[in-house]
């Protein structure tokens, strides 16, 4: 079947229309607590000021259509429900003293959109390409970190019955895995739950600085290189969007390019990693003696399990930075870089996640090394989005929809494998593409249609593995 949106310019006329109504505040279904809570030191670091995007999308159910169930105003209810437990998502953000970020429990509420779509769900091709443009739209001074609804959910009824639920979410109030909480919790008392199964726990305190702050541990991923030194990142506008698919073929076959005794100690993250970083280098063709940082999260609820609390749904990772020149990872075999990702994981404790901490208050909340050769990868594999059963069972597909910029990229499971979203300049991206399919199956997995476009908020779309 044809896609529904050919790119083969940013142009591209839309086949298809989507109506909303206007945006409405949905504030928690009983009264909350007004007061003021900190964020974490972890939390509110300029890196993570920003915000993203996870999309669930769902078949009919033709049990939810007999019983006249209505995505709307199912998850509309669902919300202010959950919203009773996670009331802080209904509040504002302030900033205080020295870039301090507290958010004000006002009440005030999360943004909501309904919209109806003159579409099927199959009509997004075989491919699932989610124009998530269309399926999230961006409210007048809605986007904004400090002052606005740190959460916008847009529900978007299909032709076929099905619906698109799409969420925008402040980062440095929760990450994905918190977000899965809510939404878990959403799921429960849209199913006649009395309360979510799991109770949220604030805490922030928990990776709060000490009151005698100081950085014990090295980290590099704050580094502020000397303009000389770096290729700066390329901006926004000219990078192109791209998901490839890699399948457990393609994961053994890289494992067969390491020596034996890694391949049993070797992540499927570990040697996917290593080869994408290798490549992304190879790729920006930066200066053979160039600094390049490749910076896995490192969730924190895994690696220190009782530092966090289970309900924790603020940001509760680190990412420490593995660091090489350019032309040493370039020429060095795939163990190299395997080596360099193991060792940066193996530094994320309890010492180093109160070190980054401490590193917030004393250099006041840098912002993580941006340059061409940072790439921070989040592995969102092991997050069960697709199995938020708001009534109409598990999730076509449910996770991510993009790359932040040229420097943030993210794992997503979908059936068998890891859909890699990625971002770079187009001819970049290019080479990555043609060394992508030197030692796996791994395609862009638009190329079968359609050619590259210069990514923007009005021309972005999604593609999957074909359904």
């Amino acid at each position: 079947m044809a896609p529904l949106l050919a790119s083969a310019s940013p142009n591209t006329q839309r086949l298809f229309s989507v109506r909303r109504r206007d945006p409405e505040l949905v504030v928690p279904a009983a009264p909350t607590p007004r007061e003021l809570k900190p964020l974490s030191d972890i939390d509110d670091q300029r890196g993570l000021r920003f915000h993203f995007r996870i999309f669930l999308v769902y078949h009919a159910n033709p049990s939810a259509t007999a019983a006249g169930r209505d995505p709307v105003s199912v998850t509309r209810d669902a919300l202010a429900k959950a919203l009773v437990f996670y009331y802080p998502f209904a509040g504002r953000l302030r900033e205080g003293l020295d870039g301090k970020l507290t958010v004000d429990c006002t009440g005030e509420g999360v943004l909501f959109v309904e919209a109806d779509a003159d579409v099927r769900l199959e009509q997004f091709g075989d491919q699932l390409r989610l124009p998530f443009e269309q399926l999230l739209c961006d409210p007048p001074e809605s986007s904004e970190i400090i002052g606005c609804p740190m959460l916008f959910i847009q529900v978007t009824r299909l032709l076929c019955g099905g619906f698109v639920l799409a969420i925008r979410a402040n980062h440095t109030i929760s990450d994905a895995q918190g977000i899965l909480l809510l939404l878990n919790a959403m799921a429960d008392v849209a199913r006649g739950a009395p309360y979510p199964t799991g109770l949220p726990i604030w805490r922030r305190d928990i990776l709060a600085a000490r009151s005698n702050p100081r950085v014990t541990r090295i980290h590099h991923e704050y580094d502020n290189p000397a303009a000389a030194d770096c290729t700066p990142s390329a901006p926004g506008d000219q990078l192109v969007l791209r998901s490839f698919f890699f399948r457990p073929p393609d994961i053994a076959a890289l494992k067969l390019l390491l020596p034996p005794h890694l391949r049993s100690s070797s992540s499927t993250f570990d040697v996917l990693t290593a080869y994408l970083w290798r490549s992304r280098t190879a790729a920006l063709g930066l200066r053979p003696g160039e600094l390049v940082r490749l910076m896995p999260v490192v969730n924190a609820r895994a690696k220190v399990p009782f530092l966090i609390p289970a309900g924790y749904y603020g940001n509760g990772f680190t990412f420490p930075a593995a660091v090489s020149t350019a032309g040493d990872l370039c020429l060095n075999s795939l163990a190299y870089a395997v080596h360099l990702i193991q060792k940066a994981k193996a530094d994320m404790t309890e010492e180093y996640a109160r070190s980054v901490a401490d590193l917030m208050v004393l250099r006041g909340r840098p912002h993580f090394t941006e340059a061409a050769g940072t790439w921070l990868v989040s592995d969102l594999t092991r997050l069960k989005f697709r199995q938020v059963d708001l009534g109409w069972g598990d999730a076509v597909y449910g996770g991510m929809v993009e790359a932040i910029g040229g420097l943030i990229s993210f794992y997503v499971a979908y059936k068998d494998g890891i859909v890699v979203l990625l971002r770079l300049p187009p001819e970049a991206m290019q080479r990555f593409a043609e060394e992508m399919g030197k030692v796996t199956s791994s395609r862009p997995l638009e190329s079968e249609i359609d050619t590259a476009y210069p990514y923007d908020d009005a021309s972005s779309t999604l593609a999957l593995p074909k359904l």
